[in-house]
């Protein structure tokens, strides 16, 4: 997996790049235990769809505006993700009261 934290930086297809980026996702996703069985696609289909569309953002992205751009979608992604989840644990907590 070290070779995966390597710059970017020689020459390399876009198939290489996206196996990369999926697989430094994978790793990062670890502590998450995610239910992708109501996906209408694979995890696997999910992660190469998402790969993909963030290095054509990046590429389609003037290279001094790069950067920014990458950084504040990975901020809207994020935020995203914790509304999402809070609103998940708020409803898993309502449902569990419910029953109870």
């Amino acid at each position: 997996m070290a070779e995966v934290y390597k710059p970017m930086t020689d020459p390399i297809t876009k198939t290489e790049a996206v196996g990369k980026i999926i697989a430094l996702a994978r790793d990062i996703d670890v502590k998450d235990n995610l239910d992708y069985s109501f996906l209408s696609m694979s995890e696997d289909a999910a992660y190469d769809m998402v790969a993909n569309n963030v290095l054509t953002q990046m590429y389609e992205t003037p290279e001094q505006y790069r950067e920014t751009i990458m950084m504040a979608s990975m901020t809207k992604i994020l935020v995203e993700s914790l509304v999402l989840k809070s609103r998940i644990q708020s409803l898993e907590k309502t449902s569990r009261t419910e029953e109870g």
